[in-house]
């Protein structure tokens, strides 16, 4: 192990033990904005322990949201969020600053586009290159003004109330855009519909039934009526299962590992994953626990030799944050293909360019294509130096490769892991057999 910001990662034979992922990332940012809109005091454990829920925490302080951390354990914070309601939000003294999160500068969007005062919202270098136009084109049609940066962060947003509602198509499948309307949907004055052109993670649906508010799907269409009170609830944030894919992995990709994750989330719109990994070769058991709107369960992995296989378009929206990791997976045996996602180069970083780089540098075969990428499980990756690029899942991506080399691997700026996964490099230690 290095510095914070270079860590060492040494080959190792195989991973074993169990794990309890973060609280999920998505789920956290969702919840801390449902509460800061209901009416009462909720409290939320398992709350993510990343710096881009900390950034969402961050901003609603800044809006005279009350929020307090009153507790930690293995499973994350414990967060009481005294709500606002609707349109209680003050005007922040200065800018807000969403530092590296997507989700919360997309999604906080949607809220300020009804409130009656203007804000300013930018985060970091890297969020500041994030394109923006898919929220302000809707926003603005409902009745908000919204000034960028050519489409990009810093955003200036003038709100309007009521909202007049839309009926949205998305362009692109995100769910943070869909969130986005969604969220100003419930300022506005009348039913807004958002339609997808697959459908995507629906945590903001299920969280806003357990807030009390009415959200209905159709087919890819969900809609709501503006105007309902969310109440105040005290949820579970189930663990992260993007996050425990990078060790779901590491046991499919060395021989004779196992490794038990338990209390992660099991939200069928976010298990793909699963049924990757047993494309490819894993041996997976899935115990579920709970039936709630974000089901938990357990999750036992063991390597079972490696496949090649190809990712369709069709299935890259449920796989989006994964899609890093099961490059590394492809490292180690086998061979993956993806095409149909365009919208990586997107993301922290250029998460095409800088995967191909990434790896090449410790050794892959790897193919960039101009949506995806080819990766030839073909020769036993060597090691080396790599940079992260300020992202945390090419962090964490990189260093499950680089357990497969025959030598060490230096990854710069892998402190970036800290966005989602604070502690992956001590359980990284852990896991070591």
């Amino acid at each position: 192990m290095g510095s914070p910001q270079s860590v060492v990662v040494r080959p190792t034979p195989s991973v074993r033990g169990p794990v309890r992922p973060p609280g999920d990332k998505s789920i956290s940012h969702r919840y801390a904005l449902f509460a800061a809109l209901a009416e009462g005091t909720s409290t939320l454990n398992g709350y993510s322990t990343g710096a881009d829920c900390a950034s969402t925490l961050s901003c609603l302080r800044a809006l005279g949201v009350a929020v307090d951390i009153v507790g930690r354990d293995a499973t994350g914070l414990q967060v009481r969020i005294v709500g606002r309601g609707l349109r209680g939000f003050q005007k922040p003294d200065g800018a807000l600053d969403a530092g590296n999160s997507g989700s919360t500068i997309r999604m906080l969007a949607g809220v300020l586009a009804a409130q009656p005062f203007v804000t300013q919202i930018g985060g970091d270098e890297s969020l500041s290159r994030r394109p923006m136009r898919r929220i302000i084109v809707p926003l603005e049609r409902m009745g908000a003004r919204i000034a960028s940066n050519d489409g990009r962060p810093p955003l200036t947003i003038e709100g309007a109330a009521p909202l007049r509602p839309i009926a949205f198509q998305t362009d692109v499948p995100s769910a943070q855009v869909k969130s986005s309307v969604l969220l100003a949907g419930l300022h506005a004055d009348g039913e807004t519909r958002v339609t997808e052109t697959v459908q995507t993670r629906d945590h903001t649906e299920q969280g806003l039934k357990l807030f009390g508010v009415d959200v209905h799907r159709a087919g890819l269409t969900v809609s709501i009526h503006g105007g309902q009170h969310p109440h105040a609830a005290d949820l579970n944030v189930p663990g992260d299962i993007s996050s425990a894919a990078f060790w779901m992995v590491a046991a499919s990709a060395l021989p004779a590992s196992e490794v038990t994750v338990s209390d992660v989330g099991l939200n069928p719109t976010r298990t793909a994953i699963i049924n990757v990994l047993r494309r490819m070769g894993a041996d997976i058991v899935v115990e579920s626990a709970t039936t709630d709107a974000e089901p938990m369960g357990r999750i036992v992995v063991r390597h079972g030799g490696l496949k090649a296989v190809e990712i369709a378009p069709e299935e890259v929206p449920g796989l989006i944050d994964e899609l890093p990791v099961l490059a590394a997976l492809a490292t180690h045996g086998g061979a993956l293909r993806v095409t149909g996602a365009g919208e990586l180069r997107y993301k922290e970083s250029d998460r095409i360019s800088e995967l191909a780089d990434g790896l090449r540098r410790m050794g892959a075969r790897i193919e960039e294509l101009s949506d995806g990428f080819h990766v030839h499980g073909d020769r036993r990756l060597r090691g080396g130096e790599v940079d992260a690029r300020n992202d945390h899942r090419l962090a964490m991506a990189f260093a499950i490769a680089a357990l497969g080399a025959t030598g060490p691997t230096t990854i710069h700026d892998a402190g970036a892991a800290a966005v989602s996964y604070p502690e992956f490099f001590t359980v990284l230690e852990s896991l070591r057999a």
